[in-house]
């Protein structure tokens, strides 16, 4: 302490005197005295603040260097926040851009697949999505951009790093921008193959609405509902028409019929009705090389008819429960009777007619063998003989009588496996035959 005290006096007194020197005036001089052992050997506290203090001047520019310190401290955080935002607006637009390419390569291959992370997966609102955060990073870039124009108007931003951050700024607006305009287009794009799709669709609905409704008008298209006939071209098992109406009880009953067949052997079976418990309640039928004959409770009358010359023929059968009589009508003329075929047998109700099968259980079990091959119109029903003046105007087409119990119209008749419905005037057609 006793060497810095002496150092420091020295120091005033050399300074003091060569200001002293070089203004002509004449120094101060020092004595130096000894000091006893254990006396104080502290500064004189008047000579320690002499050398402490300072003039203004200098603390004025310590106060400036303490500030600009501060203030490059504060810049360079700064610097350092603005840079970590513009890596992080640098990686959301790369993300940006590659769920775009990822979501242009799979737009075309399916529209519901979600491509876009956790975007919708509509198009229109993935295109909405993705116009929000672009707009979003516009925001954050323009107040950025404002945050710098007022660090730089105050002197304290470098020229350099400030006109980096304006160009990247406005590439990046500029990348955004025509970012937005492609999803513009593509949404467009979206929209117009969308509709386009719709209209493909709905034209190919509506010429299938045109032609079901042509194919339905064709069925129906008959001048009058009885006009039509029933095509069973093959042999098979599988072609067939049904009658929608059952029958009652009854105890005597004539069916008549226009065929028209050349099939060989044997044209097959015109018609059957079934009942629970007894496939062969009311059979006509012509199998092989046999006669065609007539199954009432599965018992036999063969008839003396002829009808596998490929014309149109009327043939009616009637039979009443007394006595089990019959008779067969050809083309007007009867041309046998007989009787005790299932005498005092009442037809039992609530069966099935197929047209063109023999059943073996109700309705079903055909034999292709036994099955009709031709075509088949008129096929009516009653509940009663009719008398041989009727069967002959319906064959001489002078009158029609429908069946009171199954008569001849197209809403009762059903047909199956290929068989077809067409438009038929019996009569006409006859005619032209002969």
């Amino acid at each position: 302490m006793r060497a810095l005290c002496v150092a420091l006096l020295f120091l005033h007194a050399s300074g003091s005197g060569k200001a002293a020197g070089a203004s002509g005036a004449k120094g101060n001089r020092f004595v130096c005295t000894a000091v006893p052992a254990g006396a104080d050997l502290s500064c004189p506290v008047e000579a320690t603040n002499r050398v402490q203090s300072t003039s203004p001047q200098e603390e004025e520019l310590r106060n400036t260097i303490i500030q600009l310190r501060e203030t490059i401290l504060q810049q360079k955080e700064t610097i350092v926040s603005q840079q970590g935002t513009i890596k992080e607006l640098n990686s959301k637009l790369a993300r940006c851009e590659a769920d775009a390419k990822s979501r242009g390569g799979a737009r075309r291959k399916d529209y519901s697949k979600n491509t876009m992370g956790d975007l919708p997966r509509d198009p229109t609102e993935t295109v909405e999505q993705l116009g929000k955060t672009m707009q979003s990073l516009k925001d954050r870039l323009e107040n950025l951009e404002q945050q710098l124009r007022a660090n730089t108007s105050g002197g304290m931003f470098p020229n350099e790093l400030r006109d980096l951050l304006k160009r990247r700024l406005t590439d990046l607006e500029s990348q955004l921008l025509t970012r937005v305009a492609e999803l513009e287009e593509e949404k467009s794009q979206l929209y117009n193959e969308t509709t386009a799709h719709r209209q493909r669709t709905e034209n190919t609905l509506n010429s299938l609405l045109e032609r079901i409704t042509e194919l339905e008008k064709s069925n129906s298209a008959f001048k009058s509902p009885e006009d039509f006939k029933v095509s069973l071209p093959l042999r098979t098992n599988y072609l067939y028409g049904r009658i929608k109406k059952s029958l009652p009880e009854m105890y005597a009953f004539t069916v008549c019929m226009w065929l028209k067949s050349s099939a060989s052997p044997g044209i097959g079976t015109p018609f059957s009705y079934g009942v629970p418990g007894q496939a062969n309640e009311i059979v006509l039928i012509e199998w092989g090389n046999s006669p065609m004959e007539l199954l009432v409770n599965d018992k036999v009358a063969q008839l003396p008819l002829s009808v596998s010359d490929g014309r149109w023929h009327h043939i009616c059968i009637t039979w009443t429960t007394r006595d089990g009589f019959w008779e067969a009508y050809q083309d007007g003329e009867r041309l046998g009777t007989g009787e005790n075929l299932a005498p005092w047998h009442p037809i039992k109700p609530g069966g099935v007619i197929i047209l063109g099968q023999e059943q073996d259980i109700v309705g079903g079990r055909f034999d292709a063998t036994q099955a009709f091959v031709g075509e088949l119109s008129h096929f009516n029903m009653w509940d009663r003989v009719l008398r041989p003046i009727d069967i002959s105007a319906m064959a001489n087409c002078s009158a029609y009588m429908p069946g009171n119990v199954v008569p001849w119209v197209d809403a009762n008749v059903e047909v199956f496996g290929g068989a077809t419905k067409a438009a038929l005037e019996i009569c006409e057609d006859r005619l032209f035959d002969s």
